[in-house]
């Protein structure tokens, strides 16, 4: 049975296209087909996340428009054959697309793929009413910022007013030092005000600036990152599987390395 999951969050900037980009190549790496679905019309930037930016001959608007079939459309990634990708026009509005044509397209790839990621363009008009239309269940990207939490709890009561039931939270950018010295929201914080189920939690990881810019998801790595093992165990935990949060709390120091720091302060 396909899942079709929109990855959201209101606000823009939070790591919602990194997001789908690595749990959607996860998904991959562990077995299952995945289609991921740019439903950004006019500002796509997923093919560019996966590499496969130079591989575009159709979008969505031409399926929509019976220009080519979908599968004309569907781009597959070479490094893991059961992904495809459905890219977004970047030359047309987000008006070019309605709910009820974008339910057509992920109908159509109901049956050929075990997962389907849709991921949602900022705000809460037009291309989010698109990316919403077919979803069974959700995933609200947020990082522990009042202005971006206050927006997802915003998108939570959409979701629900949508009857999507089954909504996930995903954590990004924590920093737990700033956690620690009381400057940054906790998870703990968030999931009091959105009061939906934690699914992961993305430590703040410079790496994604770097497997950003390469179009390699972090998941892809051989040695992978805090942040890479958070959206592996975010698949994994998709599947069923219980897995526990990585413990991200800031070491304690012991005395002799407080003493080392303080002596060589001196020194300087």
């Amino acid at each position: 049975m396909s899942r079709i999951i929109v990855i959201t969050s209101g606000k823009g900037g939070v790591g919602k296209t990194t997001t789908t980009a690595n749990i959607g190549m996860a998904l991959a790496k562990r077995g299952h087909t995945v289609a991921v679905v740019d439903a950004d019309f006019g500002l796509r930037n997923l093919d560019l996340l996966l590499g496969l930016e130079n591989r575009i001959v159709y979008t969505a608007v031409e399926v929509i428009a019976g220009h080519c079939r979908l599968e004309q459309a569907l781009v597959k990634d070479k490094r893991q054959p059961q992904l495809a990708l459905l890219p977004a026009a970047q030359n047309r509005m987000k008006d070019a697309v309605t709910p009820a044509q974008m339910k057509q397209i992920v109908s159509e790839l109901v049956d050929k793929f075990d997962f389907i990621l849709v991921d949602c363009p900022a705000g809460i008009e037009m291309g989010f009413q698109n990316a919403i239309a077919a979803a069974e269940e959700a995933i609200i990207v947020t990082t522990p910022e009042i202005a971006a939490v206050r927006d997802a709890d915003r998108v939570v009561g959409l979701l629900e007013a949508h009857d999507v039931k089954k909504i996930n939270l995903v954590v990004n950018r924590l920093k737990p030092a700033m956690v620690e010295s009381n400057d940054m929201m906790s998870v703990e914080d968030v999931q009091e005000i959105l009061a939906i189920n934690l699914l992961g939690i993305i430590p703040d990881d410079e790496r994604v600036i770097v497997s950003t810019n390469r179009g390699e998801p972090l998941v892809l790595s051989d040695n992978l990152s805090m942040a890479g093992v958070a959206f592996d165990n975010i698949a994994r935990r998709l599947e069923g599987e219980k897995v526990d949060f990585l413990d991200l709390r800031v070491p304690q120091e012991n005395f002799f390395t407080w003493l080392r720091k303080k002596l060589s302060a001196k020194i300087v």
